[in-house]
């Protein structure tokens, strides 16, 4: 362990949270735990239910894990190095176990589900194991180990034909955003992933039950609602027998509240001229696309099992900036999968240059055990991939810089996420084209009217600082306070 809680280890932000005001009033007071959360904002989403939940039966929930009366670990077991936080965050916990200043720690989440039994074996002071899929019954586990009953250990469920509800939820995202999730796992088997053995195959959440999530969120003072599942395009197909998510899509635009509705997560099947369409004509989407191509070589495509080739990419890259002609597309790339040859990269590379994404992400191949990739031949050394990578992000540097370059002296919206540290008048935010947590921000200093979190204030764009844009505001800001709200501590 090179970091602590103290130093803001883990992605757990309270910085604001909300108590949805349809949230059931709380039972009696049953006793206090801390919680951290990890990985995707898919888990994020878990995580907030699960707190809901701890809410409802009458948990408190606390900054400092020391003193209470149980942790819970929210764990991501997607890559080596995620797996490698979950681990830490773990042995942290037990250590504070150990040593009296917690009773117990509950482990959740993907690497739950993906090692089971075997993380008890390694680590048998666990108290309580808790997969994906038996997030629901968190409370009993909870109850069980306040309660010193030690006869069960571990809660599993198999997947679920419809997603599960995420309604109920303590917003762990600062108010004025907050995570959706349409649907739950994925059909797809990517050579190179080990999601579909963690969340099962696809499962679509109920048209009604989204958009009364959504509803509640908005309610709450949610001003932007993230759209996120493991396959959004295929929104829909196990349950209507056909893609729906154009329909959703209107149905979302239609809620009352939002401001912002953003996409993530676009597999690049199943994107037609009805859903761009869609997304053109509704105010509230803003015109931002995160689709993780992977590769764009046909034979590392094949090799990925990724159901789409280069001519299929390229052609409906250009027919998305067609009917969205302000969009900002994000992806994200691997590079150093097994068998690459420098050929193959640098069809990556021109790739790159030619499309010139708004937004990219570069990972390195991570080595998982129980995927076909590990069993192919061909992988490389660690140095060749992150060489890769960074020639690969040197590209996307250049293409970057450029873009916020044109931006300079434009106008553009920004939504306020929180003030600059020690630097009174300064915020951070974010463009339509900045998902939080993965993209770039805008720096924005005011001119007469105060800034709060939440804002969505004009702003002037006068310089940028390698990825990030500096903006001063130039009108006054649109602000929407929330039905009700309660401070909770901050962690980290």
């Amino acid at each position: 362990m090179t970091r602590s809680i103290s130093q803001n280890m883990y992605r757990l932000r309270l910085t604001l949270a909300t108590d949805f005001k349809k949230l059931p009033e709380t039972a009696d007071y049953k006793g206090s735990y801390a919680f951290i959360s990890l990985g995707c904002p898919k888990n994020t989403v878990d995580s907030e239910r699960m707190m809901g939940l701890l809410k409802i039966d009458g948990y408190q929930l606390v900054a400092d894990p020391v003193g209470s009366d149980f942790v819970v670990v929210n764990t991501c077991g997607f890559i080596e190095e995620a797996r490698t936080e979950s681990f830490g965050a773990i042995d942290e916990m037990l250590e504070l176990k150990k040593a009296g200043k917690t009773k117990g720690v509950i482990v959740s989440g993907c690497l739950a589900e993906r090692q089971k039994e075997q993380l008890l074996e390694e680590r048998p002071e666990i108290d309580s194991l808790v997969g994906v899929f038996g997030r629901e019954s968190i409370t009993d586990v909870a109850d069980r180990l306040v309660g010193d009953m030690e006869e069960q250990r571990s809660v599993f469920q198999p997947a679920p034909i419809r997603a599960l509800p995420d309604q109920d939820r303590l917003q762990i995202t600062p108010r004025h955003f907050a995570y959706l999730k349409i649907s739950e796992g994925c059909d797809r088997l990517c050579t190179f992933c080990a999601i579909p053995k963690m969340r099962g195959k696809h499962a679509t959440k109920p048209m009604e039950e989204v958009i009364a999530e959504a509803q509640q969120l908005a309610d709450s003072g949610v001003r932007e609602l993230i759209i996120v599942a493991q396959d959004t395009t295929y929104y829909g197909m196990d349950m209507y027998g056909e893609p729906r998510l154009a329909e959703l899509l209107e149905k979302l635009n239609a809620v009352d509240g939002l401001d912002w509705i953003r996409l993530m997560y676009f597999y690049p099947m199943y994107i037609d001229d009805k859903l761009l369409t869609t997304i053109a004509a509704c105010e509230k989407i803003v015109p931002y696309i995160d689709m993780p191509l992977q590769h764009a070589d046909n034979t590392m495509l094949k090799r990925m099992s990724r159901r789409v080739n280069f001519e299929q990419t390229e052609a409906q890259i250009v027919r998305m900036r067609e009917v969205l002609p302000n969009l900002v597309l994000r992806t994200t790339f691997i590079v150093g999968f097994p068998g690459e040859t420098e050929q193959q990269f640098q069809v990556l590379v021109d790739f790159t240059r030619r499309h010139k994404f708004e937004r990219m992400g570069v990972f390195t191949y991570s080595f998982e055990p129980d995927t076909p990739a590990a069993r192919m031949e061909g992988h490389l050394d660690e140095d060749t991939k992150n060489d890769r990578r960074d020639r690969l992000m040197a590209v996307q540097q250049e293409v970057m810089f450029k873009y916020n370059e044109s931006r300079v002296g434009k106008t553009i919206d920004v939504i306020i996420d929180q003030p600059v540290d020690e630097q009174p008048g300064a915020w951070i935010g974010r463009s339509v084209g900045d998902a939080p947590d993965v993209d770039s921000v805008v720096y924005v200093t005011q001119t007469e009217d105060e800034l709060q979190p939440g804002d969505l204030v004009l702003c002037e764009v006068v310089t940028f600082q390698d990825y990030d844009l500096i903006a001063v505001a130039v009108a006054a800001p649109s602000r929407r306070e929330a039905n009700k709200t309660v401070g909770l501590p901050v962690i980290g």
